[in-house]
């Protein structure tokens, strides 16, 4: 089974117990007064409310597979269950509903579901292995090959399986002997004329083929610029500006950006005041950038370096940067110190979601030491993107390159749907303070 269909089974598990936890709180909160009408009365209401917790499970990785359940998955899941309840005063304190009355039904259905998920949690990871076993036949010997069988048998709790083949050879033996599902081939074999045949020759056994980026698309969610040429690019990365995504993109960051800047517009004069008497330099710092098709813009930040912290020179970014101010630490560590690229996207520079935006003296560097780097500025760069949550910042050459296998993945990836989930995975990392 796919990771999809576990998450699938996962999700409506935790559906099933939402609605089993409110009925046993109900009918023990009621008594003897507990019937039909009493659940009637209190399910429209919770179940608006539920569609919300699912964001919020979503955003604090409740539905993440790629490890069992452990102490500091079990944390992170209290946490997301206090966010829960939090919201779900919030919500029923702004909206009134006149037939119910749920404070303490509330909590208790938080800490029975919480309970009930706990264990279904243990139940699916325990039992998912036996249930729908995956095992794939990975061919080849090389960094990418070894690194790739690293990481299914890191889903053993899966039911994940790999089965290491040195060549393509009596492939058809492998498959019927080993039981495989899945076959994992560098792309040689399947341009060579003799792999290719050995895999035609599988063909309606049931087999799921795969080449090494698409594998590492599937289990790793980047592309190995190893794994790629440029017939790949000419296959893959494809225009979609004058599709209906990128109207609808348009609207929702200008809508999203304009909401933001309404929001936030009292924090700005309490940051600005910060800024000025911190050093009494000025508040904003502006830094060419490269956008879409190699345009250069003003990217907009809260200043939080001293002034002329780059007086010898363009220099990478340090987890403890001596050059930032105290102040600055703060807006880091919050990112509030990227408020104001939200004019940037009003502006048409930026996107919401995308890769990030690379100063230019950086980009000639970066283009003559990683392949296909120019690609990345196909599309519009963003505030937040794909790269920025599984990676964060890059800090030398290496972390570019890596960083870029990400935006890779995006950029052939990238829908409307794909956006907002990006979106709501960067509030995670934005509660939790991480830079």
């Amino acid at each position: 089974m796919d990771f999809r269909g576990q998450k699938l089974i996962l999700l409506s598990g935790d559906v099933i117990l939402m609605y089993v936890s409110l009925f046993l709180v109900l009918m023990v909160r009621f008594g003897e007064n507990f019937d039909e009408g009493v659940v009637y009365q209190h399910l429209p209401a919770f179940t608006f409310l539920y569609l919300i917790w699912f964001v919020i499970f979503y955003v604090f990785d409740a539905y993440e597979l790629s490890s069992r359940v452990s102490l500091k998955r079990v944390s992170q899941f209290s946490v997301a269950l206090v966010v829960a309840f939090l919201v779900g005063v919030l919500y029923f304190y702004t909206i009134s509903f006149s037939s119910i009355s749920p404070k303490v039904i509330l909590l208790f259905h938080v800490l029975v579901f919480g309970i009930l998920s706990l264990i279904w949690r243990r139940v699916f990871f325990s039992n998912m292995a036996r249930i729908a076993p995956l095992v794939i036949g990975v061919v080849g010997s090389h960094k990418e090959v070894d690194e790739l069988q690293s990481m299914i048998r890191d889903r053993t709790h899966l039911g994940h399986v790999c089965v290491p083949l040195r060549s393509a050879e009596h492939l058809s033996f492998h498959i019927q002997e080993q039981k495989l599902n899945m076959v994992v081939l560098p792309s040689v074999n399947l341009s060579d004329p003799v792999g290719a045949q050995q895999v035609y020759a599988c063909l309606g056994k049931g087999v799921i083929f795969l080449d090494t980026a698409q594998a590492y698309e599937l289990f790793a969610k980047r592309i190995p610029l190893s794994t790629v040429d440029h017939r790949w690019f000419l296959r893959n990365i494809q225009e979609k500006d004058a599709s209906l995504y990128q109207h609808v993109k348009r609207f929702f960051d200008v809508s999203v950006s304009l909401f933001l800047l309404g929001l936030t517009a009292p924090l700005w004069l309490v940051l600005v005041t910060a800024i000025k008497f911190s050093d009494g330099g000025s508040v904003f710092y502006t830094q060419e950038r490269m956008g879409k098709n190699g345009k250069l813009f003003s990217i907009i930040k809260f200043r939080t370096m001293w002034v002329d912290a780059e007086s010898n020179g363009p220099a990478w970014a340090t987890k403890q940067d001596a050059r930032v101010t105290a102040v600055g630490r703060i807006l880091r560590k919050t990112h509030l110190d990227e408020l104001p690229q939200l004019l940037n996207v009003l502006r048409g520079d930026l996107s919401l979601v995308g890769p990030r935006p690379e100063r230019p003296v950086f980009v000639d560097l970066l283009e003559a030491e990683i392949p296909y780097y120019h690609v990345r500025h196909f599309i519009k760069p963003g505030i937040t993107g794909w790269a920025q949550i599984k990676f964060r910042y890059a800090r030398s050459v290496v972390d570019s390159q890596m960083k870029f296998e990400y935006d890779l993945y995006y950029i052939k990836n990238r829908s409307f749907l794909f956006d907002i989930l990006i979106l709501l995975k960067t509030t995670h990392f934005f509660l939790r303070g991480e830079s």
